[in-house]
């Protein structure tokens, strides 16, 4: 395709570039999608390995819900492309799923590989093609003439650079994390340079640093904080609340599940303020009373690591942290174990780096887009997925409407071809 003429180009083959391929295939249009990597899923490969997590089947409410401020936003998108819809689009490719106990949805067999498969070949049968090592070297440089005329794309590839026109260009570049397999920012500068509003990007559903003692770290890194709940509330007021939930100790700090939950406002407060300190009840299952009682009750000649494992099952990496937290005078005033044991203040310092993470925040404004993802300062250019400025919690979310997203952009293309050809 050198200097090649195109009616909608995709760069970025991630679930949003790839959902957007088949939307506009399914309208009978040509598509042409680009990638710099060997082969397109990488990330969406990476996420399944230990169990595809497809969507959630929560009600739509408490779905959207889970957007925070840019639930306005993503809502729409959601009508496009939800939950039960996205569970249909599997089984149209013949990938049974079914609800675990959590409510996420996963593929029968928990693997993404066989889903991916399938979608590539159908892709293909439907006349996708696809040009891979074909990294986009920006930025847009808009063809001569009128409004609709498009853009000309060059791409560095094995072979030498080649140049493409497009009269619409969906983009679906990723954000910031895992820069390893595609998503690398490198857009940002470009889309700046053209006048469109990017917010810096940020590490979302990320780990943290606590700055643990010696001891804790050479002891405890990777053991799991099971059946445990967290509170935190920022200095603006915002809270985040979960009755039960697991995360694991790291070298530095904490992550997993329950953390990245939070990680949003976490990530916020540290930013203003240089710490977060959460509230972690290590036995959401005892009441503050039930928790007191055993605690002062008396020991007689046993440890008091003995009397809380023997009394409360208090031990391993929980009692560990007691003693982390509240150090050896603290230890000795039962009162302040009892209360620690339901309400442990963990102060956070730092959120760990964006490629660490396994999303990121920011990316370009939906204030610089139009209802159908085009940008305002660049008639016929979409953008969908994680280069977007939202984020959402893991358990299903990210990738529906990163999804979404691709089948609004790409229904936006096809109504940008349509009157660019009036």
């Amino acid at each position: 395709m050198n200097s090649s003429p195109a009616d909608i180009v995709i760069i970025g083959g991630g679930p949003a570039g790839l959902m957007a391929a088949e939307t506009l295939a399914a309208a009978g249009v040509p598509v042409h999608l680009f990638d710099a990597m060997p082969s397109v899923g990488r990330k969406f490969l990476l996420a399944g390995r230990g169990g595809l997590n497809l969507t959630h089947s929560e009600a739509a409410e408490p779905f959207a819900s889970r957007f925070g401020e840019r639930r306005e936003q993503v809502e729409p998108w959601l009508a496009a492309l939800g939950s039960q819809q996205l569970r249909d689009w599997a089984h149209g490719l013949g990938i049974e799923t079914f609800v675990g106990t959590s409510g996420r949805v996963f593929p029968k067999d928990m693997k993404a590989a066989p889903l991916l498969r399938a979608w590539l070949h159908r892709l293909r049968a439907a006349g996708v093609q696809f040009h891979m090592r074909h990294r986009w070297l920006g930025p847009l440089d808009a063809e001569p003439g009128s409004a609709g005329a498009g853009w000309k794309l060059r791409f560095a590839t094995p072979a030498g650079e080649v140049g493409v026109q497009a009269r619409a260009v969906v983009l679906a570049l990723g954000g910031g994390s895992w820069a390893r397999l595609g998503s690398d920012g490198a857009w940002v500068p470009w889309l700046m340079q053209r006048g469109v509003e990017v917010t810096p990007l940020l590490p979302a559903n990320c780990g943290f640093d606590v700055g643990w003692s010696a001891y804790f770290s050479e002891r405890f890194a990777g053991h799991p904080f099971k059946s445990v709940a967290i509170e935190f509330q920022d200095s603006r007021g915002r809270s985040f609340a979960h009755k039960k939930g697991e995360f694991v100790a790291t070298a530095n700090g904490v992550e997993g599940s329950l953390i990245y939950a939070a990680s949003g406002l976490l990530r916020d407060e540290i930013s203003a303020n240089g710490s977060a300190t959460l509230t972690l009840d290590l036995l959401p299952d005892r009441s503050a009373e039930q928790v007191r009682a055993e605690v002062l009750r008396p020991r007689g000649s046993r440890s008091l690591a003995s009397h809380l494992k023997g009394r409360l099952g208090l031990d391993g990496i929980k009692s560990a942290l007691l003693f982390e937290v509240l150090g050896r005078e603290g230890m000795h005033d039962m009162d302040k174990v009892a209360a620690a044991i339901k309400a442990l203040p963990l102060k956070l310092t730092a959120a760990r780096p964006i490629d660490e993470a396994i999303s990121s925040a920011g990316g370009v404004r939906l204030e610089a887009l139009d209802a159908q993802l085009m940008a305002n300062a660049l008639p016929g250019v979409f953008c969908a997925g994680e280069m977007l400025d939202w984020e959402a919690p893991t358990g299903g979310y990210l990738l529906t409407a990163s999804m979404a997203s691709g089948t609004v952009a790409a229904r936006g293309a096809l109504d940008w071809l349509a009157r660019s050809r009036a």
